[in-house]
């Protein structure tokens, strides 16, 4: 475990092939529930360059219309988010240091060409809680700062298997995905990267 930062804790290959291959068949039968959908951004309605789903009793969703927020069903389905898997819980019950339990997983997809922007994750009312992030497939160019977004970088190469937990101070670092390395892991029969990323949202 390397801490980045105070509170920012790197698990690099935190996951064997083996418990990877089992979590990205269970997201596979959380995916075929709760179909990957292309978020957009509120206002502008741009659309994001990964594609996302959820699960547990929550999920995190944005529009042009109503923006950031968390609800308990799908935008396109109407029906309610997949339960949280148990191999989820087990993670966070490991890393995460503490007691209460996630109530949203994010699923993101990202395609060899995706990438993600510079921001913070401040949509949750607990943000005593961590956020834990799980990396499945080809590696990314991960890029983390402080609490303003003016405030210097770091960047580090994450690959399939690793596990990152903002907590404490660094919560509410601003991070993002400056891009994909295609062909760095054989996890994924047609390429590209997921990160589940587990929020705790209500007090």
């Amino acid at each position: 475990m390397l801490e980045l930062s105070s509170g920012v804790r790197h698990f690099p290959e935190y996951l064997d092939r083996a418990r990877q291959e089992a979590l990205v068949e269970t997201i596979r039968a959380v995916v075929a529930e709760a179909p990957l959908f292309v978020p957009v951004m509120p206002g502008t309605g741009k659309p994001m360059s990964v594609r996302m789903s959820n699960c547990g009793p929550l999920g995190w969703v944005t529009d042009k219309e109503r923006g950031y927020r968390y609800q308990t069903t799908h935008p396109l389905t109407g029906k309610p988010w997949p339960a949280m898997p148990a191999v989820l819980l087990d993670i966070w019950n490991e890393v995460s240091g503490y007691e209460k339990t996630p109530q949203a997983c994010l699923i993101n997809f990202y395609s060899d060409d995706a990438k993600m922007g510079l921001h913070q994750d401040k949509d949750e009312q607990d943000l005593k809680a961590p956020v834990v992030s799980i990396s499945l497939g080809n590696s990314c160019l991960f890029r983390i700062g402080g609490l303003s977004r003016d405030d210097r970088t770091q960047s580090l190469k994450l690959a399939s298997g690793d596990v990152i937990v903002l907590g404490g101070e660094g919560r509410l670092c601003f991070h993002g995905v400056d891009r994909i390395y295609p062909a760095t892991s054989t996890l994924l029969k047609s390429g590209g990267r997921i990160n589940l990323t587990l929020r705790r949202v209500g007090p």
